[in-house]
């Protein structure tokens, strides 16, 4: 007896589970105009911040960049045979040891850092994305912030008797202020070009070691060339002073602090905000 064929059941389409497609990651470095855009969100988000938040997370930036700053002095300020054997090295070392360490903390926590501030805000403003009034506040607050966390630090670094890791303070603080006026604003400048450029670079990044070399890099370049960053000094020179430089508040305030804060302004608005806003930005 031939037994009838069975015929082969059919599948209907909906009877099939959907098999998920898994997104692309995410590029390790967004394309250029896509690193715009981030930054341009980034000093939005900034700008349209609540001024006491600024306030805090400015002191909380303050604290971050001091203690990159305190690193490098306990390190590169702590090899003398180094700097006499191998001057360019030791250079490399401070700078590679210290404030990048802080810059990374204030990028991974969404602190205020007022020279990242003027560069962010600035691209934020141009693109439609925040006003010039509240630009200026923000950065006004921010600098405040910056300048309290900075002191504080110092404060605690007394306190705690830590004045003597740190024996190249006193000397550092000294030249910074015996810088002549144009100097300070030239070095301030330049400065503040590079630490932009780790800010707005790091904003393209995805992963945190991305981020992490995009500071890296520009960060540890300012500091070998032996630039001015206005809220490093704010811990640096009164961290000089308490270890016994012979300089007064005022000329730390008047001969260091006014022209390099100047000098960062301006490196971040032409070097930078400027630059990349006339080649990505809105036209």
């Amino acid at each position: 007896t031939v037994l009838p064929r069975r015929s082969a059941p059919a599948f209907a389409p909906s009877a099939v589970a959907a098999v998920p497609v898994p997104a692309a990651p995410a590029p390790e470095l967004s394309p250029p105009p896509m690193v715009f855009e981030k930054a341009s969100a980034l000093g939005a988000g900034k700008v349209a911040s609540p001024l006491g938040k600024v306030l805090v997370l400015g002191m909380v930036a303050g604290a971050l960049i001091g203690f990159g700053a305190w690193l490098m002095l306990a390190v590169g300020g702590n090899s003398p045979a180094l700097l006499a054997a191998n001057p360019g090295l030791k250079a490399i070392v401070a700078g590679v040891f210290g404030l990048p360490f802080g810059l990374i903390m204030v990028i991974a926590t969404g602190a205020e850092l007022f020279t990242g501030n003027v560069m962010l805000g600035a691209i934020a403003v141009s693109q439609g994305k925040g006003d010039v009034g509240s630009y200026l506040k923000t950065l006004v607050v921010s600098y405040v912030g910056n300048f309290i966390g900075s002191v504080a630090l110092v404060g605690l670094a007394v306190a705690g008797g830590l004045l003597g890791g740190v024996p190249a303070a006193a000397g550092v603080a000294a030249a910074k202020c015996a810088l002549p006026f144009s100097v300070a604003v030239a070095r301030g400048v330049l400065c503040n070009w590079l630490v932009t450029m780790a800010v707005y670079m790091a904003a393209g990044c995805s992963s945190m070691p991305g981020k992490f070399v995009a500071v890296v890099v520009p960060i540890s370049m300012f500091i070998a060339l032996g630039l001015e960053h206005s809220v490093a000094n704010m811990f640096i020179i009164p961290l000089g002073i308490m270890a016994g430089a012979e300089i007064t508040w005022t000329q730390f305030l008047v001969a260091n602090l006014l022209p390099v804060t100047i000098g960062n302004i301006l490196g971040a608005l032409l070097c930078v905000a400027a630059a990349f806003t006339l080649a990505y930005g809105k036209k």
